[in-house]
């Protein structure tokens, strides 16, 4: 019986069954410790979603992906947080401050300081962006309420950016495996063009 029970499961919801929570806890970790690349997460996720005949499948994508980059985000300040208040610091503090170069924490200190809340929106749309606005949150004492109610919008902006170019992947392929392809493909030139565009110009 179960055998058969088993053997009637179709495909896709197995594959949904699997793959919302790991991009779930994946998007989490990467939101936490900034080496995975996120982005190419969701937007292979959204060429599979795209492919797929099950309702929602889209929409899962997105609220999975947001959720997951709030709460990650989230948890990252908090922590952070924590060390500002510490003596000794911490060491989730000190890897922020490592993915914070000065330049960079500088132009975000004077961003914040002019634009506020929108300044934090826009960070997690720019490349490595993330993480200098955060610190500079940090340094000026933005309470938990307030960072959270900025990080919100960012993290569905996010979401609906990162999905939009894995749905353009998957409408160009016919085949998922073509379209996660292109999706990771156009992230990666995304995430490297602007570190590429400041090295030419410094050059210049």
């Amino acid at each position: 019986m179960l055998a058969a029970t088993a053997t009637t499961v179709p495909p896709e919801s197995t594959q949904q069954a699997i793959g919302y929570p790991s991009l779930f806890l994946l998007v989490l970790i990467g939101a936490l410790v900034p080496v995975v690349p996120t982005g190419a997460l969701v937007s292979s996720a959204a060429v599979v979603a795209f492919h797929q005949t099950a309702p929602f499948s889209l929409a899962l994508v997105f609220v999975t992906a947001s959720t997951a980059a709030f709460l990650g985000d989230a948890t990252l300040y908090w922590l952070g947080r924590r060390g500002m208040g510490s003596k000794n610091g911490s060491r989730w503090l000190e890897a922020i401050r490592s993915r914070a170069p000065e330049e960079r924490l500088a132009q975000a200190q004077g961003k914040l300081a002019e634009h506020g809340v929108a300044v934090l929106v826009l960070s997690r749309l720019v490349p490595a962006g993330r993480l200098p606005v955060m610190l500079a949150c940090l340094l000026a004492e933005w309470p938990m309420r307030r960072f959270a109610r900025g990080n919100l919008p960012a993290c569905l902006a996010w979401a609906v950016t990162y999905q939009l170019i894995g749905i353009l992947g998957g409408s160009l392929f016919p085949e998922p495996w073509e379209g996660v392809v292109a999706a990771v493909g156009l992230t990666v030139v995304i995430s490297v063009a602007p570190a590429l565009w400041r090295r030419v110009r410094a050059a210049k």
